[in-house]
């Protein structure tokens, strides 16, 4: 599976893209703003009163009274702006988790709207780490950005603004200096960025390769495969290892750099402000207080350089989750609700291809009357499960239309569709619960006298009463054999019941005997329902109404067992291929 993907946009695209999901919040927003503005003025106050307690030292002597006074005021102010911040982290912290809890909602929900085509050029290890592992380094990154910003800026404004009061040149001197601080992590900022990009990138493949040979593992060790695999994980986790060092390298160039900027403007401070005391502009309290400002006002960028590998990691993995949620969704769904099913399905002129450059299905005509049993067979890749896609609308045809009870399935709301359908599939599929929940998949408000009725319909209520809890014993990968799942599977559709049915290879992993008494079951859910049975073993097929025999997406046969075995064409060479011709009618 493709997992490689462009992603447009840098850091600023991808903050654009995440302030929307901060907007929504902005009362919270608002409440962190006022609490970091209180905080970093106390705190910035608190440096005036030093200078001034200072400044209560003279030859004189010291006057005690007023710096007790003083000594008060600044343990209240630090005490006032504690509490503040404590607050504010508690806000950015509200903030941040709800945010990424919306966004991580809102990729589920998009990841069941797109077409499969798109999870068949995905790898689901690399859907499942932009959903949780990028998602949670975009909520560590916001956090402490949202922690370092609102203070941050505060900090500076107020700070360049007590600095002006107190004095214009050194003041004048630190905004002057200060761009040489920005254009250097400019730079490194944007290197970083497009590293902590490929980094997250190899770290979806490795999780799609762990997911695949977890999920693969008993075939791994049945042909040998543990080497070749722990090769594969060497060379992807040696270039994760790799990406994250360069990016790693990267981004931490920043704070030593903005350190070493910073570091010569406290020295330019330190420098002129010796130089204007013996003028008397500047006394020493006043400069301690310049000092203290300076340091104040470049801390903000030190923090902020010191965070940003956090940052620069969050937005590449920010960029990976909105290319997600920027996809496109599947066409348009209808909205005429469909009637009562009478059960005809047409398809005019249907042409279908997974590529463009690769036809599967061109100029396809079928006409299927209420309560037939369609049955669909040939060589592997002929487009027979193709199909059945269409008719389900999981994928959507190129040209043509296909109708059911003359409405074009188009015009109709998928669940609408998919509900008219109970559909048995080759490849089983349990979700995590009980064996009661896996049966009411398809009807959650099923009565416990239903739910049996469907299990010993589908053969299945023996092995059933057999496991620990019964119906309630919960599911686990190796509960249950592939045939014990399948037959779980056909009981899920014999209690919904639907119009129609279609089978596609259901009773492929089931022992014979078992699957004579599923067919006779089926026989009678599909007595009076429109079907379509896919099958590869004839045998399951010679009482349909209509076999269609397929080949290169085209019918190339219709009609009944008898007919066609008549013709002597491809059907009849299907089924001689898998019966003896002396003993036509038994499996061999």
């Amino acid at each position: 599976m493709n997992t490689q993907e462009q992603y447009s946009g840098g850091t600023g695209s991808s903050l654009k893209k995440l302030l929307p999901f901060v907007g929504r919040r902005w009362p919270v927003l608002a409440l962190s703003v006022v609490l970091a503005a209180v905080s970093v003025v106390l705190q910035l106050y608190v440096p005036i009163l030093f200078g001034d307690a200072i400044d209560q030292i003279t030859e004189e002597g010291v006057h005690f009274a007023l710096l007790w006074d003083y000594l008060r005021k600044i343990l209240l102010l630090v005490g006032i702006s504690s509490v503040c911040v404590w607050l504010m982290n508690l806000c950015n912290n509200h903030l941040t988790f709800h945010v990424v809890e919306e966004i991580r909602s809102k990729a589920i929900a998009h990841l069941q709207k797109l077409p499969l085509s798109y999870l068949d050029r995905h790898s689901p290890g690399d859907l499942v780490s932009r959903m949780i592992t990028d998602t949670d380094v975009l909520s560590d990154g916001l956090l402490l950005g949202l922690t370092q910003l609102f203070a941050g800026v505060m900090t500076v404004v107020v700070t360049l603004y007590f600095m002006f009061t107190k004095n214009l040149w050194i003041s004048l001197l630190v905004v002057l200096l200060t761009p040489v601080s920005f254009v250097v992590a400019r730079l490194i900022a944007s290197r970083s960025f497009q590293l902590f990009r490929k980094q997250s990138q190899v770290r979806g493949e490795q999780t799609a390769l762990i997911d695949e040979m977890i999920g693969g593992q008993k075939v791994v060790r049945a042909f040998g495969y543990e080497q070749r695999a722990s090769q594969r994980f060497a060379q992807v986790n040696e270039a994760l290892m790799d990406a994250s060092q360069r990016a790693i390298f990267c981004s931490s160039l920043t704070n030593p750099v903005t350190r070493f900027v910073n570091g010569v403007i406290y020295a330019g401070v330190a420098l002129v402000g010796v130089m204007l005391i013996p003028g008397g502009s500047l006394t020493v309290g006043g400069l301690s207080v310049m000092l203290a400002y300076a340091n104040q006002y470049m801390k903000p960028f030190n923090d902020i350089s010191s965070v940003v590998t956090e940052l620069q990691n969050a937005m590449a993995c920010a960029s990976r989750v909105f290319a997600l949620l920027e996809e496109p969704e599947e066409r348009r769904d209808g909205t005429a609700e469909m009637a009562p099913v009478q059960g005809v399905v047409e398809m005019e002129n249907v042409c279908f291809s997974y590529q463009p450059s690769r036809p599967l299905i061109e100029g396809f005509h079928l006409r299927v009357e209420p309560g037939m049993r369609v049955a669909i067979v040939g060589p592997t890749g002929c487009g027979k499960t193709t199909l059945i896609n269409l008719i389900m609308r999981f994928y959507e045809v190129n040209s043509g239309v296909i109708r059911v009870d003359g409405a074009p399935i188009a015009s109709l709301p998928r669940h609408s569709l998919r509900r008219s359908f109970g559909m048995v599939l080759q490849d089983t599929w349990l979700k995590s619960g009980t064996v009661r929940d896996n049966i009411r998949f398809g009807r959650p408000e099923a009565s416990e006298e239903e739910v049996i009725e469907a299990a010993k319909a589908a053969h299945c209520w023996d092995f059933i009463q057999r496991l620990p809890q019964g119906l309630d014993t919960v599911l686990t990968e190796d509960s249950l054999s592939q045939g014990q799942k399948q037959l779980l599977c056909i009981a899920r559709v014999m209690l919904c019941r639907p119009p129609m049915l279609i089978l596609d290879e259901a009773t492929s992993s089931i022992d014979t005997r078992t699957e004579v008494l599923v067919q006779q079951a089926f026989d009678a859910l599909m007595e009076g329902r429109t079907s379509f049975v896919v099958a590869h073993r004839l045998s399951t097929v010679r009482d349909a109404s209509l076999i269609l025999v397929m080949k290169d997406g085209a019918i190339v046969e219709q009609g009944r067992h008898q007919e066609l075995l008549e013709a002597g064409g491809a059907y009849s060479k299907l089924y001689h291929s898998q019966f003896q011709p002396s003993q036509e009618g038994e499996a061999v």
